[in-house]
Parts: C-alpha cells; structure tokens; sequence
C-alpha cells in the first residue's frame, strides 16, 4: 500500500468524520438514557465501527484511481488510463526538440508514446507528417538553433513547450536530445518547458479538453536528480499549472492521464493539498 496506515493526511479525514460522528453520538445520549452494561456495548461496537471506519478509508484512498482538483477556478482530473482512448478533445504527445520522427529504437522507441503516435496514425506515411509539422507557421517561430552535425535525425532544434497541433493531438517539444540520442532534461528545463507548454494550450485549446500524460516518466533521463519519482514529476506538472494561470472554462478540464502500470507509485491522496 503507498499510503502508510497512519499517514498524517488520512489521519485528518479521519478527525473530520470522527467530529461528525462526535456531535451526533453527544446528541443522542443527552435524550437517551442507557444503563452502564447497555454502555459498554455501545462503547464497543462504536469502537469497532470507527476502526473498520478507518480502515476503509485507507483502503478507498490506496485503490483510488482518479482525482478531480480545483486550481484557479479550472478543473485538474488526475486520473489512470491510456492517453490514446481517452475522450478528450485534444492530447499531448511529448516529443523531443527536434519533432524527430524517425521510429528505429534509436532516435524514437517504438513503445514509447510518441512512438506509438506515429505507428499509429503515420505508419508508412511519416513524410506527411514531417511536412504538416514544417508548414505550421508558428513552429518556424519557434526554432532556437539548427545542428547541422546531427548525423540522423533532424536539424533544427525547436524551444521546449513548443506545439505542434495535428487534428486532435498536441505534440510537444519536452526533451533535449545528447549526441548519443538519448534524451535529457536539467531540472530547471523541465519547469521552464512545462510553463511554456501550458501557455502554449492557452493559445489553441480554444474551450476543449487537454489531456497529457506525465511528461517525462519515461526514458527521459534528468541531470542531477536521476532519481525522481513520477509522484514528483506529477505534482510539479500541477503546480506549474497552478502558477500559469490558464483557465479552462466549465466544461472543458485539464487531465493528467497516468498509465495504469505506475499505479502503485502514485499517492492520490498527497494531491489534494496541490488544489486550491
């Protein structure tokens, strides 16, 4: 179980049912009169009760699989499931900054999203791809540097957060890539890019549903904190969120789509102090 069994904040769930149960258990005994064997077994099963109470409060919130948060007037869904059958409008795709989309294990891993994105929808037809993204007026903006010693791959080198919108999908630049093409971020990076992300959907979202998946739990290697968790990759994609400011009107949200398989690694629970 992630949440340990008496983790501080189901400890204070806890305390707000116990109030309740407090106050209506105090009413009842000022017009009830009960003798003092009749009290020892009241005492006893309302003892029991507040035990499998508890117990099966932990066990709500250690088999949970969705969470809705309130930041800045806009619904947060955090929830498992897989990105490609969710119903929202517009998902993102995390890329890396060159929008390569060469799927041989070594620039791109076919099993990971962007990857699986383009087998999907672009087997055999990846140039179409390449020219939507080469067209789009607003990615030529957002070119910061071209390489032209990458020896595969592409050349130019697009600023992290940067959008490509391709019918209902938002691909999206959140990797540096090393000369050995494995892919990276510092830190600051990941914030950074995560910031630009979510003013980049300001501009395109346009009132519908985004989901995204948690940026950078995959193979993506962070320098100096090799050992982040997707806990933390989580609540930092929330909290720069919080701090965008975008809105989402009622009833289009935001949804953070974890795959069901890091399960076990994320605590629910430890979200709800993230909401307003």
């Amino acid at each position: 179980m992630k949440i340990k069994l008496f983790d501080k904040k189901l400890l204070q769930i806890f305390y707000s049912f116990l109030c309740v149960i407090s106050v209506i258990t105090s009413i009842l005994l000022i017009f009830l009169e009960i003798n003092t064997r009749h009290k020892t077994i009241i005492g006893l099963v309302i003892l029991s009760f507040l035990v499998m109470l508890y117990i099966g409060i932990w066990f709500y919130y250690n088999t949970l699989k969705s969470i809705s948060l309130k930041i800045n007037n806009s619904e947060v869904e955090v929830k498992l499931g897989d990105i490609f059958s969710d119903n929202a409008e517009l998902k993102a795709i995390a890329f890396n900054e060159y929008f390569d989309t060469l799927v041989d294990d070594i620039i791109i891993a076919k099993s990971s999203l962007n990857g699986i994105f383009i087998e999907k929808f672009y087997h055999n037809r990846v140039e179409e791809l390449d020219e939507i993204i080469l067209a789009d007026t607003h990615m030529s903006e957002m070119i910061v540097d071209k390489n032209i010693d990458r020896s595969m791959g592409k050349k130019f080198k697009y600023k992290l957060g940067t959008i490509c919108v391709i019918n209902n999908y938002l691909i999206t630049a959140f990797s540096r890539f090393d000369d050995k093409n494995r892919a990276y971020l510092e830190i600051n990076d990941y914030i950074n890019c995560l910031l630009n992300f979510w003013n980049e959907v300001d501009k395109v979202y346009a009132g519908k549903t985004v989901a995204i998946p948690v940026f950078g739990s995959g193979i993506t290697r962070f320098k100096g904190y090799e050992n982040i968790s997707e806990q933390e990759l989580l609540e930092l994609i929330i909290w720069t969120f919080k701090v965008s400011r975008i809105k989402f009107t009622y009833p289009s949200k935001a949804k953070i789509v974890v795959y069901p398989n890091k399960r076990k690694k994320i605590n629910f629970l430890a979200l709800k102090d993230l909401g307003n």
